[in-house]
C-alpha cells in the first residue's frame, strides 16, 4: 500500500491524480499549510528532510520530487503512461516530464512571490509576465499540433504538465486566447481518475 504525504493545495494533488489513473491502492496523511505564511507544517520534515510535498512511501522506500515520483510510478506500473514507443514522441514525452518543473514552474513561482511585495514587487513583474507568455506561448503552439503533450494519447508528462498549467490559468495570464491550452486542461479535468482525485485529495485551489 502506497502512503502519500498530501499537503493541501499543492504538486501532490498530481500524484493523487496518477495513482488514481493506474489504479494503484494508497492512502492519504494529510497536511494542512500555515493559513499566514502558507508554508507547510513542520510535521512534514519527520517524513522528509526537506519538509515538501508530494513524498510517498512504498514498500519502505521515501520518495520525494513530483518528477522522480511520476517516473517511479510509471516504472512500477510496467511503463502505463511513460514514454511512447514512438521515437519522437517518446523524446517530447521526457522533455515535457521535466520541462513542467524545470522552465515552467520557476517564473510562475516567482510571479506568485512577487505579487505578495509591496511596491518593488508589482515593478518586478512586469518583466516577469513577458517571461510567462514565452512559455504559454510554447504550450499553445505545441498542443495545437496534437491532442496530448506527448503525442495522440496521454501519459504521465501530461500528469507533470497540469499543475503549472492550472496556476498559469489561475495567476498568470492564461486563457481563451490560448483556444488549445484551455482546451488540454478542460479536458483533464474532465476525466473521472482526476475528479476522483480531486475529492481524495480535498479542496484545490490552483491560486
Amino acid at each position: 500500500m502506497i502512503t502519500v504525504h498530501h499537503l493541501n493545495n499543492s504538486r501532490s494533488q498530481r500524484v493523487l491524480w496518477l495513482l488514481e489513473e493506474l489504479g494503484f491502492p494508497y492512502t492519504v496523511k494529510r497536511y494542512e499549510r500555515d493559513a499566514r505564511t502558507m508554508l507547510a507544517p513542520p510535521e512534514l520534515r519527520a517524513v522528509h528532510p526537506l519538509g515538501k510535498s508530494p513524498v510517498i512511501e512504498d514498500e519502505g522506500r521515501i520518495l520525494a520530487e513530483s518528477g522522480a515520483i511520476v517516473e517511479y510510478l510509471v516504472d512500477k506500473a510496467g511503463g502505463q503512461l511513460g514514454a511512447p514507443r514512438d521515437e519522437q514522441d517518446a523524446l517530447r514525452y521526457r522533455m515535457f516530464l521535466h520541462y513542467a518543473e524545470g522552465s515552467l514552474m520557476p517564473p510562475l513561482l516567482l510571479k506568485l512571490v512577487l505579487s505578495r511585495v509591496p511596491i518593488m514587487g508589482k515593478i518586478a513583474l512586469k518583466r516577469i509576465q513577458p517571461m510567462i507568455d514565452v512559455h504559454l506561448d510554447f504550450v499553445e503552439r505545441e498542443l495545437a499540433s496534437r491532442p496530448w503533450f506527448a503525442g495522440p494519447a496521454m501519459t504521465a508528462a501530461d500528469v507533470m504538465m497540469s499543475f503549472p498549467i492550472e496556476a498559469a490559468r489561475a495567476r498568470a495570464g492564461l486563457d481563451q486566447t490560448r483556444p488549445h491550452t484551455i482546451a488540454w486542461l478542460d479536458k483533464i479535468q474532465a476525466l473521472p481518475a482526476y475528479r476522483r482525485a480531486i475529492e481524495v485529495g480535498g479542496p484545490y485551489a490552483y491560486d
